[in-house]
Order: C-alpha cells, then structure tokens, then sequence
C-alpha cells in the first residue's frame, strides 16, 4: 500500500462540519483516517506533505468549465489545464457536448483527463461550437427534444443536467420557445436545467422582435422547477439579475424561495458593481464556476473561425487575462463573502448541483481522496474586473497542489494568475 498524510493544515468540510487544524491520511487513493493528530496511526513509509498554514478542502468542483477541446474550436480549453493544474479536482463543462457529440466528448475528453469531467448536455444540437458564436444554429428548429433526453438518460455517469439560454439576441429571434424546449428536456430527464442569463448574442440586423430586457428573467423563472439553476448573477449584460434601473430584478427572492439555486459563472462578464447590487440586495448565490474558455483566458489558441469573438472584443485585458476557480474564489472573499461559505460553494453545494452529494465535495473516511490544497495569504491586493472597476481583498488563496484519487498534481498551470499587490 501507498500512503500519504497531510499535516497540519486547516481542514474546512462543511459536509462533514469540520473546520479545524486536522492531519489527513490517504492511503491507495482513498482517504483513510483523519484526526488532530494521527501520531502511531500513520505508517513509517508513509510521504508526509507539511500543510500548515494552508487550506485542505474536499476536492473543489468548477460548475461551469468548457473543456470540449478542439471540437467546440478555439472555445475549448485543456481540462487538466483548467482542473487538476489549476488545483481543482472535478469539472462541469457547461454546454460543450450535445447529444450529437457527448460520445466523443466521452472519449476525447471525460475518459482520457486526470481531472474528473462531467457534464451539463448541451439543449441545442450544435452543442458550444465557438461559444454559441453563431446564433442561428440555436433557433428552436436546432433542439431535439426526444433526442437530447435520450442522450441524457443512457449516459447518467457522465450527465449532471441540460444547458440553455435566456438573452436579449435569442428573444428578439425567436422569443421563448427554446427555453420552453429545454424546460421540457429538464423535466424528461428529470435533470436540472441551467440557465444562463446576460446577454450573449446581438439583435438581429432588423431588430427582430420588441424585448424588455427586464422580461426575460420572469417569462423563463415561470418555466423552471425547483433545482434548475439561473447563472451569472453578477453580469454586467442586461438582461438578468439586475433591471435596467440598477435595482435587483424584483423575481429574484420569489425565484430563490421557490427552488431555484444560484451559479456564479464568474468569467469575462463578471462585474463588482453589479455583485454588489445582488449581495446588498440579501441574494447570495449557492456555486461558483470560473466559466473560463479559448476568448477570456491567456491560453495558445489553434487558427480557426470566428477570427474574433465577442468576449475578447469586449474583454478590458484583450483575452490575456490568467485566472482560475481559486482566483474567483478570492472575488468572492474581497466581495465579503465568508470563507465558510465560499467553500461551500465549491464543494458541498457544487456536488449537490452535480447529483453527487456525499461522493463528492467532502472527506469521507474510505471515500475517493479527491482533496485540494491552497496557499492562505495575508496581505493587501488589488482585483480588477472587466468593467475596470477595483475591489481590495486582505486574503489571497491560490492553488499549491490537489490529490486527485490519491494521485498527487502541482498547480503548475500557465493561465493561473499572478496577484496584484495593493
């Protein structure tokens, strides 16, 4: 047998309800005992890794990653890029593979990764090619709905739920009927549905038909089930959590009281203005994904088409930003979220998103030793968002290294940002 504990780290699992100076021992890749002080416990060839002064979490789980490589074009990033070099043990690619592609996303991806990789189903056949840059190819005559649920009830290992959209270029196209379409796929399949909100695509050239931007958020909510998942709360596009009016969307509380959970999605619309807004209105959300892709990340991409997108037009940093799961974690602390809840975000409540509570997102004696270990700095720096808008933070996690199923992984990876000094 292999073994190896971690020594005197601060262990935080709030599915366990632990939150202490604790030494973890992991042996042949499952988590086999942790105490205060493991002393006689821990076997003489054991490799003992010194934590103190660090963060020891259940492995973290990124909900919204896009790590279809190569098929969905430049969009796709590396999954182990993004996973288990980033310090992040499991994936949820969000909307990559349709029902058409999830065998080989399955192959290509899922199977072959370090990082473990679910996925969201794409509602839409053509599936993420190029960040959904082509709106046409997700009008409702591009949905299936027999043919997606299907997908998603033959390959339940690999499918956590359905991806769709709620935005100003896709309502003024065609109004609500793709939403519809992926509200009755979600209920087949008995999946949660996750929707993003903020808009994506630009009205067509003749301006399509009327939107309010304030509509969208309560024709598509009246559609949901409780589980389903709103996304982006913290946009700086029209059209979701915050009204044109700078005030929180007045369906927001109902929303949450019925059910429905909450997805930060932080990349390359996420705006401190807009963050503050819904945290100064009660509302905080219950996960938190990097949505890191090919256009908002500082990542060598291939030749190929669009020769331009819309989040590197957009982006302040002309996509050369670095950052990470860990990174939006520290956005979350310098936004005044407790660090008990922001892990919470990335481990319990993002395995409870997943359908995979209590398998993942907490260190479960016998279970897979998936664990992440962070640097937990003091300090002051400075934290920049699209908008240009700055925010201070006095804590700074970053990535040291992760245990995925035993198996030890530095965060080495080259999109991991380097920290601003205030």
């Amino acid at each position: 047998m292999t073994s190896m504990v971690l020594q005197g780290g601060r262990v935080i699992d709030p599915g366990a309800g632990r939150d202490g100076l604790f030494d973890v021992l992991v042996t042949d890749g499952r988590i086999a005992a942790i105490a205060d002080d493991l002393g006689a416990a821990v076997p003489a060839d054991a490799q003992r890794v010194d934590c103190r002064g660090k963060l020891v979490l259940p492995g973290l789980i990124d909900t919204h990653g896009h790590v279809y490589q190569g098929v969905t074009g430049r969009f796709g990033m590396n999954a182990d890029l993004c996973g288990v070099r980033s310090g992040v043990t499991t994936l949820i690619d969000q909307g990559g593979p349709s029902c058409i592609t999830l065998p080989g996303f399955r192959q290509y991806v899922a199977e072959p990764s370090h990082t473990r990789v679910l996925a969201f189903l794409s509602a839409y056949l053509a599936g993420g090619l190029e960040g959904h840059y082509y709106p046409e190819m997700y009008r409702p005559d591009c949905l299936d709905v027999d043919a997606t649920v299907k997908s998603a009830r033959q390959n339940r290992d690999l499918v956590r739920g359905l991806k769709a959209h709620a935005e100003i270029g896709g309502f003024a196209r065609w109004g609500v009927d793709v939403m519809r379409l992926a509200s009755r796929m979600g209920r087949e399949a008995e999946l949660p549905v996750y929707i993003h909100f903020g808009q994506l695509w630009p009205k067509p050239g003749d301006g399509g038909l009327p939107v309010n931007p304030d509509s969208i958020f309560n024709q598509v909510v009246e559609m949901l089930k409780p589980g389903d998942i709103l996304a982006h709360p913290f946009s700086r596009h029209p059209g979701g959590f915050v009204e044109e009016n700078g005030k929180l969307h007045p369906l927001v509380p109902e929303a949450v009281a019925r059910g429905l959970k909450i997805d930060v999605g932080h990349g390359s619309h996420f705006s401190y203005k807009t963050a503050r807004i819904v945290l100064d209105a009660g509302i905080v959300p219950d996960t938190l994904g990097a949505d890191m892709h090919g256009y908002n990340t500082a990542v060598p991409q291939p030749a190929g088409t669009p020769d331009s997108h819309p989040d590197e037009e957009d982006h302040m940093f002309k996509g050369k930003t670095r950052f990470g799961l860990v990174s939006a974690m520290t956005s979350m602390l310098a936004l005044g979220l407790p660090l008990a809840h922001v892990v919470d975000m990335v481990t319990r409540n993002a395995a409870r998103m997943a359908r995979m509570e209590g398998e993942l997102g907490t260190l479960t004696i016998g279970g897979v030793a998936d664990i992440s270990v962070l640097n937990d700095e003091r300090g002051r720096w400075r934290m920049t968002d699209n908008e240009g808008t700055e925010v201070f933070t006095e804590q700074l996690l970053t990535p040291a290294f992760c245990l995925r199923a035993g198996r030890r992984f530095e965060a080495d990876a080259s999109i991991l940002p380097v920290a601003q000094e205030a």
